[in-house]
């Protein structure tokens, strides 16, 4: 066999109900963090999904020009939150003034 059958790769356990509300917690912490940082003209969003390797969270933030900006992580009792909300605000910010200045200025 090549790895192709239904039963080849990792076997993973399944995530436990208190994994998976930790790791909502974070994933709520970083995107009021992050809506908190930046105006409502920009969207915050996050997803769990059960991924190959257990659980993995993305937070999403799309800028009122310009392309997502997105994070993705695990579930981490360490983890700081308020540092990866800054962080994807800024990015976000950062998105929207590089589209800002793609944008030909018009004659007035």
């Amino acid at each position: 066999m090549h790895g192709n059958t239904p039963h080849a790769g990792r076997v993973t356990e399944e995530p436990t109900t208190e994994a998976r509300k930790a790791l909502r917690r974070n994933i709520e912490a970083v995107t009021s963090s992050t809506r908190s940082l930046l105006p409502d003209t920009f969207v915050v969003g996050a997803e769990i999904v059960d991924g190959a390797d257990g659980l993995q969270a993305t937070v999403a933030v799309q800028p009122p020009a310009g392309s997502v900006v997105s994070a993705g992580f695990t579930f981490d009792e360490d983890a700081d939150e308020a540092e990866l909300a800054r962080e994807l605000a800024a990015g976000a910010a950062l998105e929207a003034k590089h589209a800002s200045e793609d944008v030909p200025q018009i004659a007035k």
